[in-house]
């Protein structure tokens, strides 16, 4: 399986940006797909999760009513919609797969390669 991450960018505070994310190698309607990021000097967090048949969604509070997860099973892609993005946003943000669990404390099987999002004041 291979996660390919992209849609990140520069941005100012308020505005919005979609991230996408790819999964190549394997049947994408099999997988729970997940959202994380990380700050410098920070540990990883979780952001969002979207269970395999699209039904089931969690946000991190932070992130909640900002951000939507949403899967197209067309294009095998995964997206996170971003809106009114603050500087505290700003973090490599990296997509991540797996069959078994969706459980934003889980250990995903698969991981995508980041992609930087920067929001300035």
């Amino acid at each position: 399986v291979q996660l390919q991450a992209s849609g990140g960018g520069l941005v100012q505070a308020g505005d919005s940006l979609r991230l996408s994310c790819s999964l190549v190698g394997r049947t994408f309607s099999w997988y729970h797909m997940g959202w994380f990021r990380q700050a410098p000097g920070k540990e990883r967090e979780f952001v969002a999760t979207i269970t395999w048949n699209g039904r089931n969604t969690v946000y991190a509070d932070s992130v909640k009513g900002r951000f939507t997860v949403s899967k197209d099973y067309a294009v095998n892609t995964v997206y996170l919609q971003m809106n009114n993005l603050r500087p505290d946003d700003t973090a490599v943000y990296y997509c991540a797969a797996d069959r078994d669990c969706w459980d934003p404390e889980c250990a995903y099987d698969y991981w995508g390669q980041g992609t930087q999002v920067t929001v300035s004041s």
